[in-house]
């Protein structure tokens, strides 16, 4: 795969990928746009530069986290509390869930617990902290 020749451990494009099943076989990762059933001409442009994608400016060496749902930055100044912060969001999104299923649950009590984010009030901007 190119990808991986140019160094690369993941691909993320607004445009379309296909043969997914064997690219997942790779250990590679995607996030596309959408998915193709014919092969599509693409040509590279540029390489190591920044590009937007989206609304999400990505440069070489960003640190990204990606699943289904999208794709967003970290700085590189918080990676080192990611850890902390994730284990204290899941704690709180647990209690939440127990909240909701138990018969204590009511309108008001949830929005008391729906006044602070997840994590403390952690809130990452969608360009991952740079202007």
């Amino acid at each position: 795969m190119i990808g991986q020749a140019l160094g690369c451990v993941a691909y993320i494009t607004n445009g379309a990928v296909r043969d997914l099943p064997a690219i997942e076989a790779m250990g590679f990762q995607l996030f596309a746009g959408s998915v193709a059933v014919s092969h599509k001409y693409a040509h590279i442009s540029e390489y190591g530069r920044p590009v937007k994608l989206d609304g999400l400016t990505v440069s070489p060496g960003d640190l990204l986290h990606g699943d289904r749902h999208g794709v967003h930055s970290i700085p590189l100044a918080i990676a080192t509390n990611i850890l902390e912060t994730v284990s204290q969001m899941r704690k709180e999104e647990a209690e939440l869930r127990r909240f909701c299923r138990s018969p204590q649950f009511s309108l008001q009590g949830l929005e008391e617990k729906l006044q602070y984010p997840p994590g403390g009030g952690f809130e990452m901007p969608l360009n991952g902290g740079r202007t």
